[in-house]
């Protein structure tokens, strides 16, 4: 997918649907990255502004109470709260304690937006995984997340 779009194609990817999934339809400005980086900048000069935007996430190789801990950061800063939809890309090879948290990564990220109404993805193929799709960030998207299909298309 990184050829294609460097050679100029704007891709239209469809995945399966996840059951934490919230279906429907979003438009905007895809921003985001790697969930540990985008909360390590959180209060600095850096901060990503999320106001109206969908939102990428992934991480690799988190315990379990980090990505609890940064996503309920995220939204104490007001960046989950006025997004258009969020992505979330692989959260790989997490790590959990002897005394298990209790949830996965996705249910930890679907807790800190489930009262919000926007269209959420999960398990979109990239970040630190083999199926590592091309993201254009910055770019315009429409994120169509159905009962059966997401589709993310590059404007």
């Amino acid at each position: 997918s990184l050829k294609e779009v460097l050679f100029g194609a704007l891709p239209i990817y469809t995945i399966e649907h996840h059951e934490l999934d919230r279906i429907g339809k979003a438009k905007g400005e895809l921003v985001g990255g790697n969930l540990s980086i985008i909360y390590s900048l959180t209060g600095t000069s850096s901060q990503l502004d999320t106001k109206g935007k969908v939102l990428f996430l992934e991480d690799l190789d988190e315990y379990l109470y980090h990505i609890d801990r940064m996503m309920m950061n995220l939204k104490r800063a007001g960046m989950l709260a006025d997004l258009k939809g969020l992505i979330v890309g692989g959260m790989s090879e997490m790590k959990d304690n002897t005394v298990p948290f209790g949830k996965t990564a996705q249910e930890i990220i679907f807790d800190a937006v489930k009262e919000y109404t926007y269209p959420i993805c999960f398990d979109f193929p990239a970040g630190h995984i083999h199926d590592n799709r091309t993201l254009i960030m910055g770019s315009e998207v429409d994120l169509l997340v159905g009962k059966e299909l997401t589709t993310l298309e590059f404007k």
